[in-house]
């Protein structure tokens, strides 16, 4: 099947070009992963646990990113997939750590590793992702050659170093409860965080696959920094209003999480004195969790009438038996509405939105000005892929 991937992927309408494009890439990706980590006798349990969140689903952006890029650079599919499909574990292992940290409960319709296993399997299970990363990087020396296959392990090993400094300064903000932050202190959180990792590394070693000159490098890394800043701001705007069933994660979760957002820090510097002090109170305070007792039922409850579940009368006379619990202050739903509609009055979706629009045109118009990346089914699910997250802005 993936020998033929370029040649399937060549014949597919316009309509559905991006999308069949992800599902081929993503169905090589899978196959590869089971090949490299297929479980034996002694490892099967943990093996398992490592195939099961790139196996749950998602679209498996970066490795199809790393497979435009090299065949779209005249490379063959057996010289990156490899890399591609080590770059889809690092995200998955970047996944259950996050997990982790944000205390998320679902991911991708499931309950998180660390919610289903317990942290100490959850984090064993993600260090091991990354540690076994490392093999398929080493024998690219037998597919590519051993110069390329230094430059790729090279660009991963930098992907990996900007990303951990993007997230500690993300837990920085949150351990310090910081929120006097600017747009531009966001971005270049984000450019650690999510350009590396997502966009500019799996462009970059496609084109290093591939055998493409030196000098192509800095362009994709500017294509991929503009991509990931429309890209995650656009999520997080997901985050508050995307439909549970498409977007995969908690609806709301970044304001239980107290997560600094683009229109959330928007919002503080724009908000009047009073709703600001109020804001930032409810954002101190803790986001429930699953060993709070009746802490965490509350946190239930409040989800259970939000999805229709519970009526009003019924969620407001159980959380009365409650409210006389002796536990520390948390977060409650009408704080988080609260927060939701403090951002649409002062124009803090609109903000955002603006942003991300402005970093889609900016890749668009890297891309454009790409003449050596040739007219291809590969170029032309990259050009997909911008006008999709240009879609996603407006």
């Amino acid at each position: 099947m993936t020998s033929t991937l370029p040649e399937a992927l060549a014949i597919q309408s316009t309509s559905d070009a991006l999308e069949a494009y992800l599902a081929e890439c993503k169905e090589a990706c899978d196959a590869e992963l089971s090949r490299l980590y297929a479980p034996s006798e002694d490892q099967s349990r943990l093996l398992e646990l490592i195939l099961d969140y790139p196996l749950r689903g998602g679209k498996a952006l970066r490795p199809a990113l790393s497979i435009a890029s090299c065949l779209g650079l005249g490379g063959h599919l057996d010289a990156v997939l490899p890399t591609a499909a080590t770059l889809e574990l690092y995200h998955n292992a970047f996944l259950i750590h996050d997990d982790i940290e944000d205390e998320s409960w679902r991911r991708r319709g499931k309950p998180t590793m660390h919610i289903d296993h317990g942290i100490p399997i959850a984090v064993n299970v993600g260090d091991a992702m990354l540690s076994l990363s490392l093999q398929p990087l080493l024998d690219n020396v037998e597919r590519v050659g051993l110069g390329p296959a230094l430059r790729i392990l090279r660009a991963v090993a930098r992907m990996t170093q900007q990303t951990v400094e993007g997230q500690a300064r993300e837990l920085e903000w949150v351990r310090s409860n910081a929120w006097q932050l600017s747009d531009a202190d966001y971005l270049d959180m984000v450019e650690l965080k999510t350009s590396w990792y997502s966009f500019i590394t799996p462009l970059q070693v496609g084109a290093i696959a591939a055998g493409a000159p030196a000098e192509y490098l800095a362009p994709l890394e500017t294509l991929g920094r503009h991509l990931g800043a429309a890209f995650q701001i656009t999520d997080d705007l997901l985050n508050l209003r995307g439909d549970p069933e498409e977007y995969g994660k908690e609806i709301g979760g970044d304001l239980w999480e107290g997560k600094r957002t683009l229109m959330l820090l928007h919002t503080l510097r724009r908000a009047e004195a009073d709703e600001r002090l109020r804001a930032v109170e409810i954002l101190s305070k803790r986001r429930p969790g699953i060993d709070d007792g009746g802490l965490g039922l509350t946190e239930l409850l409040d989800r259970l009438a939000v999805q229709g579940h519970l009526s009003r009368d019924g969620h407001d006379a159980i959380t009365a038996q409650l409210a006389g619990l002796d536990v520390l202050e948390t977060k409650r739903l009408d704080d988080i509405q609260w927060l939701y509609d403090l951002m649409g009055r002062v124009g803090s979706l609109k903000h955002a939105r603006d942003i991300a629009e402005r970093h889609a045109r900016a890749a668009a118009g890297t891309l454009l000005d790409m003449n050596w990346f040739q007219p291809s089914p590969h170029r032309d699910a990259i050009s997909s892929l911008v006008e999709f997250v240009h879609g996603r802005t407006r």
